[in-house]
């Protein structure tokens, strides 16, 4: 493998450019819309005669042509660091987003596509991907009120349109978001010094005081390492209280969407939803919810009585008056206490093992073997990426056989600034598919994250869980790379909601395998692994307060279902978003806010966009990445026989087939839950 060289194959892929000007960006999308409008007008014109030529074809090379550039200048309100560029990005999203429901709810191009299907349903020349894609288009007409009277289509095409946009304001506020929360030195006594030393220094009431921003590396070290229990709740109430103005957005949201689901005659917006879902209806999810936080809530409760006892001691170890509640700021304090005086593991520690550039390096070789694949890191000119922050990484398939082939490039944005996407994500920026000639277009696809900058002392080191985010979004990367749909509408993570989440979660467990811990690691001084006794102990919390942390993670799927779930005018008008959440969240979650409630909802990005009625898919695709994981990987890791039969089977295929016909080849049998109670409940 090291013998190749890469140089030459490099040098004869073309990158993409990100120079665009705010103008640029408002331009582009201006003429992408009038592009969709003309490429429908044509298709409307075929009514008579509609054919896989004429109507799928131009349909088709539109989508596919086009998805990298859409992609592309609305990717800039995600990652820019030029407000301007940032606000012409998201005014470009609303104008092809307003075009696209338009353009989706024509009745005369929803008839030519129903005409062609007819004709070709049973015409074994037509390719099965072509006939799925076809059947996908005709669903996503009716789902916008295509089988409706006029009169209705117009209002659920209003009531689209008027979504669209206030779910990227609300997207736009959390990524806009400057919210910070001031303390002087002493009340942050017991977080790291280099954390400390990062923090900017402000004078208020001639005192100084620092400046805790709401960005991961600044926010999550108070809630983890602050010893002062008061500067916990305040940091605690403070976040939870951010972007406080998405709060009467979201209400909103709930009520269109109530609307439209009303009008398209389902019972409810889950309804609406699930139907294009593994799950399909929403009393298996609820069902799914029900069973799982019965599962849960005796584990949970023995994790809470374990962190009560440790919070007792600590206060009588240092004198003070005892509490006998344990609260929801108390979680990550006493667990990460739990995990040094029991486990001896202190993560702190531990992330001197994982310095970023290293830990990137060796998680490629992981997906290097698994995969057969190869990653080629770039050094792009400027006009080559968005940011100085950003590395750039071109990727080869069929190392060890010789036949070499580009697969696809992918971006690492890995540091906070200001307007920059807050979370982890993977954004799949350009699909892959077959163009007319038969030669493959190949994807493109970043990942945005938020790490802790280097420093001139140190470099930026990851904690534990850091890394197993990366390894899950790089997971959806990969997803994105692999697959070879010959449709970009299929394309890598294009595939049901509620399984998306399972090649990244499947691929989670190598972070828990001790040898692969091993082979990660590498001290930022020494360059030394991380010693057995270490990597033993650190394996033995992963399941350490699983169950509250999943009872966390079913409070969010509850409350998304319970918002989507209304089925009635009634039950909407008495909808109140802050005594929901606060409710729930203290029942469900058994962390209560001791009568402090918050707005966590207004900066729950999941359920704004993309996850509505759907954040039960977490949990949901657990099941799956489990059932994989221990049937193919779980005695051998870094099998590359069985990593290259799982990205065929799953990756490759995108959503090109049913899922879980995908699953049942790939593991013999229909998928179980075995796997998943095991790892979850012992």
């Amino acid at each position: 493998m090291t013998s190749i060289d890469f140089t030459a194959l490099v040098k004869e892929q073309n990158y993409p450019d990100w120079i665009h000007t705010p103008q640029n960006v408002k331009d582009i999308a201006k003429e992408l819309a009038q592009d969709q409008v003309q490429l429908f007008d044509n298709i409307a014109k075929q009514i008579d005669n509609p054919t896989i030529d004429n109507v799928m074809k131009p349909f088709a090379k539109f989508s596919n042509e086009n998805s990298f550039l859409e992609n592309q200048i609305t990717f800039y309100q995600h990652v820019s660091d030029n407000k301007e560029l940032r606000d012409a990005s998201t005014e470009a999203e609303e104008l092809l987003d307003k075009t696209s429901i338009e353009q989706w709810s024509r009745l005369d191009v929803f008839q030519v596509f129903e005409k062609l299907n007819e004709s070709v349903k049973n015409d074994a020349l037509v390719d099965p991907e072509t006939k799925r894609y076809l059947t996908k288009i005709l669903i996503s007409f009716k789902r916008n009120g295509l089988a409706l009277p006029s009169d209705q289509r117009e209002i659920v095409k209003k009531l689209q349109v008027e979504l669209s946009n206030l779910k990227l304001q609300f997207a736009k506020n959390l990524g806009e978001d400057k919210g910070y929360i001031l303390f002087s030195e002493d009340e942050l006594e017991g977080i790291p010094k280099d954390v400390i030393s990062q923090y900017e220094k402000i004078e208020e009431d001639g005192k100084t005081k620092l400046k805790v921003t709401f960005k991961y590396p600044d926010i999550l070290p108070v809630f983890r390492h602050a010893s002062n229990s008061n500067t916990r709740k305040l940091a605690n109430l403070a976040y939870g209280n951010r972007v406080s103005e998405n709060d009467e957005i979201l209400d909103k949201i709930i009520r269109i969407r109530y609307d439209i689901a009303k009008e398209l005659g389902y019972d409810t917006f889950s309804d609406y939803v699930l139907e294009e879902r593994m799950a399909k209806r929403k009393e298996t999810v609820l069902d799914f919810l029900d069973d799982l936080r019965t599962k849960l809530d005796p584990v949970a409760e023995n994790d809470l009585k374990e962190l009560k006892k440790l919070k007792k001691q600590d206060f009588v170890n240092r004198g003070l008056k005892e509490e006998d509640d344990f609260y929801a700021w108390d979680f990550n304090y006493y667990n990460e206490k739990l995990l040094e005086d029991k486990y001896q593991v202190d993560n702190t520690k531990v992330a001197e093992y994982f310095p970023l550039q290293s830990t990137i390096d060796k998680m490629l070789q992981f997906y290097e073997k698994i995969f057969d694949i190869k990653f080629v890191k770039l050094t792009p000119p400027k006009n080559q990426i968005w940011h100085e922050d950003v590395q750039q990484y071109s990727i080869f398939q069929g190392v060890t056989s010789g036949k070499l082939e580009h697969i696809g490039a992918i971006y690492f944005d890995l540091h906070p600034r200001e307007g920059k996407y807050g979370h982890a994500a993977n954004f799949g920026l350009g699909p892959g598919f077959e163009e007319s000639n038969g030669d493959r277009h190949t994807p493109v696809t970043a990942l945005v994250c938020n790490f802790t900058k280097p420093t001139k002392e140190k470099p930026s080191l990851l904690k534990h869980n850091e890394v197993v985010t990366f390894f899950h979004e790089l997971g959806h990367g990969i997803h994105n790379i692999l697959s070879q749909t010959k449709y970009a509408r299929f394309h890598g993570t294009s595939v049901e909601r509620d399984f998306v989440e399972t090649p990244s979660q499947m691929l989670e467990y190598w972070c828990w395998s001790k040898n692969e811990i091993k082979a990660l690691s590498s001290h930022y001084e020494t360059g030394e692994p991380m010693n057995d006794e270490l990597i033993s102990q650190l394996v033995k919390t992963k399941h350490i307060n699983t169950g509250l942390f999943n009872l966390r993670q079913l409070f969010f799927g509850i409350f998304d279902m319970k918002l989507h779930t209304i089925n009635s005018r009634e039950q909407l008008d008495k909808l109140d978003l802050l005594k929901t959440w606060n409710e729930l969240k203290d029942s469900v979650t058994l962390l209560p806010s001791d009568d402090n409630p918050t707005k966590g909802y207004a900066s729950f990005g999941h359920i704004a966009g993309g996850y509505e009625s759907g954040y039960y898919g977490y949990l949901y695709s657990l099941v799956f990445a489990a059932d994989i994981y221990h049937t193919l990987f779980k005695e051998d890791p870094m099998n590359t026989e069985n990593g290259i039969r799982y990205r065929d089977i799953i990756l490759k295929r995108g959503g090109s087939r049913e899922i879980m016909d995908n699953l049942e080849e790939l593991l013999g049998r229909k998928p179980n839950s075995d796997a998943f109670l095991k790892e979850t409940f012992g």
